[in-house]
């Protein structure tokens, strides 16, 4: 994704003698190489981690194929398990990101990481009910900040031109996560070794590259350009010098413009229209295989292979819906139009229910909208606001609107709960992507806020 032209730091032009031309060609290349090696040595490193973090936050979704006759679990346990994982994620992600600011980012991002692989695989170990929900909290409680974290990160390395692509990137090791994860977890959950059940050996297996590779954080990840033993000297005086520009360019934000993002109409409908897309989102991510395996009556190991086809057609989906948005310079309609085929794919599958093959053809509509909308979602904030007030923005609708990975897979278990279909879970996530869309439509092309008085 690319920045709007309107939100590019603008630095001031100095006249340059015919003599200097030839220094200005070369500060041209540094900057280039610096980019490059700073891409090469970052982006694929936080990528994986960050497919090994979405992995252990919905690999429960397979391991419910088997822990309901296991554990004698219902639907809602299992819906208010997987959700209740987002309240410990609200609580602490502020603070978590802040302290990767304020401290030290790879020691946070380890911390982060050790943590939540231990407590992913101690919930291999649950019995009860109570024991499951405890865990679930507490790894959604660890794993909190480490999204927003890597963020922050990114403005440590990556100029405010070129961040937007960097996070578009990174964001991609979402759909990639599932498409690896479906497969694999089948895989695991044929096993029985030492006396425990494959979805038991799925928590264990899933949670250890998380400790392992929180240690070669520690070690792999630089904190800032300054420490980076990695960049030649100029490429480091380079990435140093241009964000401290970029900072010094954002100095002029007042704290009082903190608040005004609380107040914002835009910012309340992008609140409102991520809580009602994140429900959608982690509604279907959590349910899509219990569905299809109901559907279709096939074997765990080929209903994990067939609940990765939708998010490999998302992948898809995200990297072309991108790519016009980034064309057109446009993002509402990209985003609406998004997370209406969303309600539109949901709402399908369940009018074609009787026909599993047509029905998984509409969770692959869905699933483009599930994915499309973020390169169009997260540029809409930096479309009308900058500086302090756009980086307070995206951090309340991150934390508001993730509390929808709670009210999703929670409300679909219960209503399948008492009525034995997911027919009626499936048409409330249609609605809420249905609503999402109309708040999205509901923000003022460009955004632009009134003037303010002074004071």
């Amino acid at each position: 994704m690319h920045a709007s032209d309107d939100n590019t730091t603008v630095l001031p032009k100095t006249a340059k003698s015919p003599a200097t031309a030839p220094a200005f060609t070369d500060k041209t290349s540094v900057g280039e190489r610096a980019r490059r090696r700073i891409l090469r040595r970052i982006m694929p490193f936080v990528f994986v981690l960050y497919i090994i973090a979405f992995l252990d936050r919905v690999n429960v979704s397979y391991a419910a194929l088997q822990m309901k006759t296991a554990l004698g679990f219902t639907d809602q346990i299992l819906g208010f398990g997987a959700g209740i994982f987002f309240i410990g994620y609200f609580m602490l992600e502020i603070p978590g990101s802040i302290l990767v600011e304020k401290w030290s980012a790879r020691g946070w991002i380890a911390r982060i990481m050790i943590s939540w692989g231990i407590l992913a695989v101690i919930c291999g170990f649950v019995h009860t009910a109570t024991q499951f929900y405890w865990i679930r909290f507490l790894l959604g409680a660890a794993e909190a900040g480490f999204f927003p974290g890597i963020i922050v990160y990114f403005s440590h390395w990556f100029r405010y031109q070129d961040r937007a692509k960097a996070v578009a990137m990174f964001m991609a090791a979402v759909p990639v996560s599932n498409m690896i994860g479906s497969p694999l977890s089948g895989l695991i959950m044929g096993v029985n070794w030492l006396g425990l059940a494959g979805w038991r050996w799925l928590f264990i297996l899933e949670g250890a590259p998380a400790i392992i590779f929180g240690v070669i954080t520690i070690f792999y990840l630089t904190d800032r350009p300054s420490q980076a033993s990695w960049l030649a000297a100029d490429e480091r005086e380079w990435i140093t010098s241009e964000l401290e520009l970029e900072k010094a360019a954002k100095l002029e934000a007042h704290s009082y413009r903190i608040l005004e993002a609380f107040r914002h109409r835009e910012v309340v409908l992008l609140v409102l229209a991520y809580f009602f897309i994140v429900t959608a989102v982690y509604g279907f991510q959590f349910w899509l295989p219990s569905i299809i395996q109901r559907l279709s009556g096939l074997s765990e190991m080929l209903v994990t292979v067939l609940a990765a086809v939708p998010y490999c057609i998302g992948l898809i989906g995200i990297l072309l819906i991108g790519w016009s948005s980034d064309r057109t310079n446009e993002r509402r309609w990209h985003t609406a139009l998004s997370m209406l085929a969303t309600s539109v794919g949901l709402f399908l599958s369940v009018v074609l229910i009787k026909n599993p093959a047509l029905t998984i053809s509409m969770f692959c509509l869905a699933a483009v909208g599930l994915y499309g909308y973020l390169p169009g979602f997260w540029s809409l904030p930096t479309s009308f606001l900058s500086g302090t007030t756009a980086a307070a923005s995206i951090g309340l609708i991150n934390s508001f609107g993730n509390l929808g990975g709670f009210v999703g897979p929670y409300i679909v278990g219960y209503l399948s709960t008492i009525t034995h279909s997911y027919s009626v879970g499936m048409i409330y996530l249609s609605v809420s992507a249905l609503v999402a869309a109309i708040f999205i439509l509901m923000i003022r092309a460009g955004g632009r806020p009134k003037p303010t008085a002074p004071g």
